[in-house]
C-alpha cells in the first residue's frame, strides 16, 4: 500500500532494559536514579528470560538505558561489560539494540558500535548556568562532556539521537543555542537521526520544585527547531508527556514527526504511562496522520553498520514492511 510520507508519524516498538538505576549524578529533576549500591544490577539470565517473552511480540528495539557509574570507579569496567553483554544478547536473540548510558569514552563507544544499531545521549541544555542549580551535583552534565559525545559519535559513524530537556531553568535563547550546536555537528558528520524535545514533567521522586513545561509553548519550540535543524534530522516528542490530544496534534503540525520508543514503562518518567499504540493511531488518524513503525536505525545509516547488524536490520525491514523513512523529509 502506498503511503504519503508527508502525512506519516513514526514510532519504534521498543522495550527498555535497565542495567542499573544507580547513578553518580544527582540531577534534581531526576525520577530514575538510585544511590550507588542501593539497587541490584540486571543480570543476563533475567534479561534472557525477558527477551524470550518479547520474541512473541512485535518488539524490534531494545533500549539499554542505564544510570551512570563514575569513569574512575572500580565498578566501571564491570558496568560497561554488562551493557555490552546485554546488547550482544539482545542482538543474538533477534533484537536491535540502542544504548543510552550517559557519557562514554571513545573506546567504549567504539566497542558498543559493534553491538548497537544506534546510540544516544541527551544534551539537555548547554548553558553552564544549570551547573549552579539542577546540575550542581551532576559532574557528567558539563556541556563540553556532552558535546564531546556528539563529536565522537560522528567520527565513529554511529547513528545518534540527542535532545533537549525543556523547563529546567534555561531560557529560550539557550534552546536555540543548543539546537544550533546539534545542527553544526550534524552538518559536519551527518549522523544525527533524531532530536528529542522533552518537556519537564514533574515526578514523585525529584527534588526540583518547578512546574511542568508550559504545554502551549511546545509547538512554538518545535516550529523554531524545525527552522534551525537540517531537514534530515527528525524531531521527536514523547507522547506520554503530551497529555492533551489537541496539543499532541499541534506538535505534529508544527514539525514533530516521531514519537520515540513506545514502551510498557517510561523509565525516565515513570509517573507518565504511554497510551496504547491503537489509541495514538486513532488520535493521529482523526487529523489525517498515519502512525507507522520504524526501526531504531534509519535507512540512510544502514551502510555504517557491520554486515551482521545490516543483515538483521534487513530482516526487520522486510518483516515490518516499512516505508523508507529516508524519504520522509517533507515538513508542511
Amino acid at each position: 500500500m502506498a503511503i504519503n510520507n508527508s502525512c506519516v508519524v513514526t514510532y519504534s516498538p521498543a522495550y527498555t532494559i535497565v542495567p542499573t538505576y544507580e547513578c553518580f549524578n544527582r540531577c534534581s529533576y531526576c525520577n530514575f536514579r538510585t544511590e550507588p549500591g542501593k539497587s541490584p544490577w540486571m543480570n543476563l539470565s533475567d534479561a534472557e528470560s525477558i527477551f524470550k517473552q518479547l520474541q512473541s511480540e512485535k518488539v524490534c528495539e531494545i533500549l539499554i538505558l542505564s544510570g551512570e557509574v563514575h569513569p574512575h570507579s572500580p565498578k566501571r569496567q564491570a558496568w560497561f561489560e554488562l551493557i555490552y553483554d546485554l546488547c550482544e544478547l539482545a542482538f543474538s536473540m533477534g533484537f536491535l539494540p540502542h544504548t543510552n548510558a550517559g557519557p562514554l569514552s571513545f573506546a567504549e563507544m567504539q566497542n558498543l558500535k559493534h553491538v548497537n544499531v544506534s546510540m544516544g545521549l541527551m544534551l539537555e541544555q548547554l548553558t553552564p548556568i544549570l551547573l549552579n542549580s539542577v546540575h550542581r551535583h551532576a559532574p557528567s552534565k558539563l556541556p563540553e562532556v556532552r558535546l564531546q559525545q556528539l563529536q565522537w559519535a560522528g567520527e565513529l559513524q554511529i547513528p545518534f539521537t540527542t535532545g533537549l530537556l525543556l523547563g529546567i531553568g534555561e531560557t529560550a535563547n539557550d534552546w536555540w543555542e543548543t539546537l544550533a550546536a546539534i545542527s553544526q555537528f550534524h552538518q559536519r558528520y551527518c549522523h544525527i537521526q533524531e532530536v528529542i524535545l522533552q518537556p519537564h514533567s514533574p515526578g514523585n521522586q525529584q527534588s526540583f520544585n518547578a512546574p511542568p513545561f508550559n504545554p502551549h509553548q511546545l509547538p512554538e519550540v518545535i516550529a523554531k527547531a524545525r527552522e534551525i535543524l537540517p531537514a534530515d534530522i527528525t524531531i521527536q516528542i514523547p507522547p506520554n508527556l503530551v497529555k492533551d490530544d489537541q496539543w499532541l496534534l499541534a506538535c505534529i503540525e508544527a514539525g514533530a514527526r516521531d514519537l520515540g520508543g513506545i514502551v510498557p514503562k517510561d523509565e525516565v518518567n515513570p509517573d507518565y504511562p504511554h497510551l496504547q499504540q491503537q489509541v495514538l493511531r486513532e488520535i493521529l488518524k482523526s487529523a489525517g496522520w498515519e502512525l507507522i513503525e520504524r526501526l531504531p536505525v534509519y535507512p540512510q545509516f544502514d551502510g555504517w553498520l557491520s554486515k551482521e547488524l545490516q543483515s538483521l536490520v534487513r530482516w526487520w525491514r522486510n518483516s515490518l514492511n516499512l516505508v523508507s523513512r529516508s524519504e520522509n523529509n517533507d515538513f508542511p
